[in-house]
């Protein structure tokens, strides 16, 4: 059984930096679709970077437009560990984060629905 499980969130102040953390147990991954998403009070789930790898394709990475130039994903593949560091944070980026992974290397990475493994979230809020 595969788990996810996320840590590094917490309370930052507006310009300030964090950086997410998701460990994976139970399977290593050698094809990957590993998804960093967020979901604030009252809104939908969103997707925000991406991080993907095969022996075919290589390494590609994505992220949603509010995040470009500010969000770094990466992976450690020693550790199954996908990475987000965030900088120049903005009160709008407050939601819980959360990682999932899909043992494939998918195009339709935007999706929630197309991932099949997901963390319990971290809480990231960030003070104007």
């Amino acid at each position: 059984q595969v788990q996810l499980v996320e840590s590094g969130g917490g309370l930052v102040q507006a310009g300030g930096s964090l950086r997410l953390s998701c460990v994976a147990s139970g399977r290593t991954f050698s094809t990957y679709t590993m998804g960093w998403f967020r979901q604030a009070p009252g809104k939908e789930r969103e997707f925000v970077a991406v991080i993907r790898w095969s022996g075919w394709s290589g390494r590609s990475t994505a992220y949603q437009d509010s995040v470009k130039g500010r969000f770094t994903i990466s992976r450690d593949s020693a550790k199954n560990t996908v990475y987000l560091q965030m900088d120049r944070l903005k009160p709008e980026d407050t939601a819980v984060y959360y990682c999932a992974v899909r043992p494939s290397y998918y195009s339709d990475y935007g999706s929630a629905s197309a991932y099949d493994y997901w963390g319990q979230g971290t809480q990231v809020t960030v003070s104007s």
